[in-house]
């Protein structure tokens, strides 16, 4: 039996007003769905819908107003160690070495031993940053640092990683580049992981499963079943045949083509 690495049961969130006059906006409702050990799945959706919501929901970052969320078995309650969260912003911090930004989250957890900074360095290298250890982040492109916040996401060797566009603010070239050095690490490392994106093509390549999910309140309208071989190559699975039909059916869910008529 698959075991199930995240599970949103029955999810809602509603934002509460926090002075007189506003009135309270249900982020998502009723919103459930399964992540199974080593499984990429992707949520797309329009802005607004709640896609973050989820992810700061099962980071354990935000509370749910009823429903439940579990990591691995474990009730979502509280910030959880064994999941990590890669935002659209690099977020390094201008003061430490590229290596040291890497090896924070260690150091948050009190898990910097000899083992661990070797594992830093080690992902630098698959990260093509071997030669950038003692860079500072104002030394390096974008696309670099992009690639550092994922070795600093990885090198806490988390069960989980939620993903929240971690790609969007890149040019098109070195967004492509970054989907396959994340395809081949997903699938080398057997980790889970939860992804955010408004590039239906991105999501295709990159997912086993994409969900698709309705104007806010935000709620699980469809599920779709990437069927292409070779997940661990997204640029590959970019030139497949195929892809032309799922993002068509991703289109129609998601009215994109009404939307550009009216």
């Amino acid at each position: 039996m698959t075991r199930q690495a995240l599970e949103f049961r029955n999810v809602t969130k509603i934002f509460r007003a926090s002075h007189r006059g506003s009135t309270e906006v249900t982020a998502i409702s009723d919103v459930s769905f399964q992540v199974a050990e080593g499984e990429v799945v992707s949520i797309i959706g329009p802005s607004g819908c709640g896609k973050s919501t989820c992810l700061n929901l099962g980071s354990g970052l935000d509370p749910a107003t009823t429903g439940e969320i579990y990591v691995d078995g474990e009730r979502v309650t509280r910030p959880i160690s064994h999941v990590a969260f890669m935002l659209q912003k690099d977020l390094l911090l201008p003061w430490r070495t590229i290596r040291e930004n890497v090896e924070l989250g260690l150091e948050i957890q009190k898990l910097v031993t000899a083992e661990s900074k070797a594992r830093a360095i080690e992902l630098l290298e698959k990260c093509h940053l071997g030669g950038f250890v003692n860079s500072y982040p104002h030394e390096l492109s974008g696309g670099m640092r992009q690639r550092a916040a994922l070795a600093r996401t990885l090198a806490v060797d988390p069960s989980v990683l939620l993903m929240d566009e971690p790609f969007s603010a890149l040019d098109a070239q070195t967004k492509m580049v970054l989907q396959q050095d994340l395809g081949k690490t997903l699938a080398e490392t057997g980790k889970t992981a939860l992804f955010i994106t408004h590039d239906l093509v991105e999501a295709i390549a990159l997912s086993d499963r994409v969900l698709v999910m309705s104007q806010r309140p935000g709620t699980i309208i469809e599920e779709i079943v990437v069927e292409i071989p070779d997940r661990d190559n997204p640029m590959q699975r970019r030139q497949h045949e195929r892809v032309g039909g799922y993002v068509a059916a991703l289109m129609d869910l998601l009215h994109i083509g009404e939307a550009a008529e009216a």
